[in-house]
């Protein structure tokens, strides 16, 4: 089956599941905080745009795409483990990509975890680089900032 990459619902059922798996293993792994993940109800606003991967009916990962006017933020990616290694981050990736282009960003920027090193292989392969905090952000040594301009 072909991984297909589409606006989603962050309440569906298949997609709250994998929310939170991720904010699980982002409370396992960092403090109170520095968890910047957007819990579900805050993906369900207008300058969101939502999107999950899946296989036929079932769906391997999430990502979203926050509108920050002159750039789009890379938020909630998360792959089922079980999909890992399947291409799905890419696929989603891009997505967000041609989203945000869409929306006239001169950049894509993101936040993650500094452990997180299969997200910085993956981001890295997109063409991210690493920068300092922006927005909100506090400067903090379990992120790791990145942009890409496009």
């Amino acid at each position: 089956m072909t991984i297909e990459v589409v606006p989603g619902d962050p309440r569906d059922p298949q997609a709250t599941a994998l929310l939170k798996q991720s904010h699980a293993l982002m409370e396992s792994l960092f403090s109170s905080e520095d968890n910047f993940f957007l819990d579900i109800d805050d993906l369900c606003v207008p300058d969101i745009s939502f999107f999950v991967a899946r296989e036929g009916d079932v769906v391997l990962g999430t990502g979203a795409l926050a509108d920050k006017g002159d750039y789009g933020e890379v938020k909630s990616m998360f792959v089922s483990p079980d999909a890992r290694g399947k291409g799905v981050g890419e696929a989603l990736l891009q997505q967000i990509e041609a989203a945000s282009c869409a929306q006239g960003h001169a950049a894509m920027k993101l936040e993650t975890g500094n452990v997180l090193y299969a997200a910085h292989r993956l981001y890295e392969r997109a063409g991210f680089t690493k920068c300092g905090p922006f927005g909100d952000y506090p400067e903090a040594n379990s992120s790791l900032f990145m942009e890409k301009k496009l």
